[in-house]
């Protein structure tokens, strides 16, 4: 394959017709579920996601409409989670309102998410626009946005009628790390649908397929960290409690727990992977500079910019506006990750055959 065909490669999944209608679809479901991440990352910081203390899918959708529903509301959520009792046991009905709104918000997202997509995609399926390689995609991606809701609903049900004043951390971890999955499968099919790429080589493709994971991982250390509230718990940088290693880091008994329940475990790793991260982006950005020096140079920079704005939320004791601003900048950052893998990915034989002209004849439609 010569270079100037390497600079001519499309996906498989690019169809005959649409693709700009397809492209901008994709883009508004990503958009979505980024707002509903940075929603639910508010309905968490404010402790707001115990005040729905039922699944109703479809019903739920209609909030409390008269002075007797919101008595109602707050009497289920009263009787219903310790946390009313051991937290906010002082609470009016008013303050009730405020932290139900997010939590409302948060699930409305979710179902206007299953709206957004589920219309125009059987749209464009009875247009036969959708081309065969690209439906499985998308079918899982529907089928994960349903799981989403499911396991929203085993989240808050941890703090249920249970001794927990809020959700399970290892349960929000779970729900948080299926919204990047589902915001980053769908990102990745936009790039998919997009430009063509270069044939990259197997050096810069290994670097980038581990910045994802480690990127992946630091993300999933962050859901425990807010789940525990850890990052108000640990104020000072670089050392924690004045101490390299924190005293408490195995506390629990058996050790596993400290893995998902302590709040100095969760922090000490969510440090040193950002560490660890920080390291292999800058050393991704020296050696590949001179072929990939763009990608991976702004890839390194999001990562000091995102582990800077890290230690500020720290030191400040993660209030509300900085911790939004740490989590939008840390899935910003994820993304960033996914591009890269896909800039740099060793193509297969069947996207190389698609290099000598298969990628532009007109496909059979669905």
């Amino acid at each position: 394959m010569s270079h100037a065909d390497a600079a001519n490669v499309r996906s498989p999944m690019v169809p005959a017709r649409g693709v700009v209608a397809l492209r901008a679809w994709l883009l508004v479901v990503a958009g979505l579920v980024y707002a509903t991440i940075l929603v639910g990352g508010a309905t968490r910081l404010t402790d707001s996601g115990l005040s729905i203390t039922e699944w109703r899918p479809l019903l739920g959708a209609v909030p409390p409409l008269s002075d007797a529903d919101w008595v109602e509301a707050f009497g289920k959520y009263q009787s219903m989670t310790a946390q009313f009792h051991l937290v906010n046991s002082d609470m009016t009905l008013e303050g009730f309102k405020s932290i139900y709104w997010w939590e409302w918000a948060h699930r409305q997202l979710g179902r206007v998410i299953g709206v957004v997509f589920l219309a125009p995609f059987l749209v464009f399926l009875a247009m036969r626009i959708i081309p065969r390689s690209l439906l499985p995609h998308l079918a899982a991606l529907f089928c994960l946005g349903g799981l989403q809701g499911v396991i929203g609903w085993w989240m808050v049900a941890s703090g249920v009628n249970s001794d927990l004043t809020s959700v399970a951390p290892y349960r929000l971890m779970v729900h948080f790390s299926l919204a990047l999955l589902i915001i980053a499968w769908s990102f990745w099919l936009w790039l998919e649908l997009g430009d063509r790429r270069r044939v990259a080589d197997d050096a810069t493709g290994g670097w980038a397929v581990a910045l994802l994971w480690v990127s992946a991982i630091q993300m999933m250390l962050g859901a425990l960290v807010a789940g525990l509230d850890a990052g108000r718990g640990y104020t000072d940088w670089p050392m924690m409690a004045g101490r390299l290693v924190p005293e408490a880091m195995w506390a629990l008994d058996p050790w596993q727990r400290n893995l998902f329940e302590n709040e100095a475990t969760t922090q000490f790793l969510h440090r040193m992977t950002a560490y660890g991260l920080l390291a292999l982006a800058l050393a991704a950005a020296w050696r590949f500079r001179r072929v990939r020096g763009v990608e991976f140079g702004t890839f390194a920079a999001l990562t000091l910019g995102q582990g800077a704005l890290g230690v500020v939320t720290l030191l400040s004791a993660a209030p509300l506006p900085l911790a939004l601003a740490h989590q939008a900048l840390g899935t910003v950052l994820l993304l960033a990750a996914v591009r890269l893998v896909w800039c740099t990915r060793t193509l297969n034989s069947r996207a190389s055959g698609a290099v000598s002209g298969d990628v532009d004849k007109p496909r059979t439609r669905l």
